[in-house]
C-alpha cells in the first residue's frame, strides 16, 4: 500500500475503484467495504484507492466542544490498511477551507479530476461534502453526470447490531471489550511509553509498568481492572491491567499501569501494546492494604485462567 499526502502529485490509474471516510478503527464493516473495492479493482484490472482526512473532521469543526477519542491513531490506521490489500491510501489534510467544500465540488475535484474514478464503493448511508449535505442519491447524479459507476454496501450487521465507531467506542467506554473486539475483528489495543510511578506496585508485590500514552486522541477503555495481553520488543507476554484512580492508595493519582506476568526487565523508556482480552472487576477500594494484595492474587490467577482459555 502506497500513502500519498501530496495529491497533486498523484499519477492516477487509468482504472481508478476508490472509497472514502475517516474508517476510524477500521472495524468489520469498513474491511468489507474495503474487501469489495479491491475485488472490483481485480476483477476489472485496476487500483483500489482509500480517501480518507487527517485529522479527523470533528477535531476540525468542533474544536471547542468535541471530546471525540479515536479508536485509532493515525499511525495505527495506516498499519491496519496496510494489512487489507489496498493499493492507494490518500490523506487529505482536512482543515476549515476543506470543510467549506460543496457535495459536487468534491466528487468532481477530487474524485473525477484528481483520481479519475471508475467506480465508487460506499458503505451504508454514507454522507460527504460540506455539512455531509451530500447523500447517496446525490452521488448517484453524480455518477451519471460524470461517467462513473456507484456501489453501496449495506450496513455490515454482528449478532443483529450494526457495525459502528460509534457503538465500538462506547462499548470501550463502558468497559465491554469483548463486545468492542466483535466489531473490530481483533481486540482493541493501546501503545504506551513506560514511565516512573510510585512504585507502589512492586511493595504490593505486583510491581507494574505506568504508561504513557502520548496521543490525547486515544480512546483510553473504562477505568477497571483487565486482563491483557503486553507485546515488548515483538514477544507477548501475558498481563493484567488497572485504569483508574487506584482509591486504596492514599495521595495516587489516575493511571494506566500493567503487571506482566513472568517478567523481570528495565523498560524504563521503551514502549509496550496493550492488547485488551476481558474487563474483570471495576476498581474497588480496600479497608487495608493486606486485603488489597489478597485481590491482586486473585487478580492474577483470574487473568490468567482468561489468557489461557483465549489461546486454547
Amino acid at each position: 500500500m502506497q500513502v500519498i499526502h501530496d495529491l497533486n502529485s498523484f499519477i492516477a490509474p487509468e482504472i481508478a475503484i476508490v472509497t472514502q471516510g475517516t474508517f476510524d478503527g477500521v472495524h468489520a464493516g469498513h474491511r468489507e467495504i474495503l474487501g469489495n473495492i479491491v475485488d472490483i479493482a481485480r476483477q476489472k484490472g485496476g487500483k483500489s484507492i482509500l480517501v480518507t482526512f487527517h485529522p479527523h473532521p470533528r477535531h476540525v469543526l468542533y474544536k471547542t466542544e468535541n471530546n471525540l477519542k479515536l479508536l485509532t491513531t493515525f499511525d495505527e490506521k495506516v498499519e491496519l490498511l496496510s494489512d487489507t490489500g489496498i493499493d492507494y491510501l490518500i490523506v487529505l489534510p482536512f482543515d476549515e477551507n476543506f470543510s467549506k467544500m460543496e457535495a459536487h465540488q468534491f466528487i468532481r475535484d477530487i474524485m473525477v479530476n484528481h483520481l479519475g474514478v471508475n467506480t465508487m464503493v460506499v458503505g451504508y448511508d454514507h454522507r460527504f461534502g460540506r455539512n455531509r449535505e451530500g447523500s447517496f442519491e446525490d452521488l448517484k447524479e453524480y455518477a451519471h453526470m460524470f461517467g462513473f459507476e456507484v456501489i453501496e454496501i449495506a450496513a455490515h450487521d454482528i449478532e443483529h447490531a450494526t457495525v459502528s465507531s460509534t457503538k465500538i467506542r462506547h462499548s470501550l467506554l463502558e468497559g465491554d471489550v469483548e463486545t468492542a473486539a466483535l466489531f473490530l475483528g481483533r481486540s482493541y489495543s493501546l501503545s504506551g511509553t513506560v514511565i516512573h510511578g510510585r512504585k507502589m506496585g512492586k511493595d504490593l508485590g505486583y510491581p507494574t509498568a505506568n504508561l504513557h500514552i502520548a496521543n490525547d486522541d486515544k480512546l483510553i477503555p473504562a477505568n477497571g481492572i483487565y486482563a491483557v495481553k503486553v507485546e515488548h520488543n515483538k514477544k507477548m507476554y501475558g498481563g493484567m491491567m488497572s485504569i483508574g484512580n487506584n482509591p486504596t492508595i492514599q495521595g495516587a493519582k489516575w493511571s494506566i499501569e500493567v503487571h506482566i506476568f513472568d517478567f523481570d526487565l528495565d523498560i524504563y523508556g521503551q514502549d509496550l501494546k496493550i492488547t485488551f482480552v476481558k474487563k474483570m472487576r471495576n476498581e474497588e477500594k480496600y479497608s487495608d492494604i493486606g486485603l488489597l494484595m489478597k485481590q491482586l492474587k486473585a487478580d492474577e490467577i483470574e487473568a490468567k485462567a482468561i489468557l489461557s482459555k483465549k489461546e486454547d
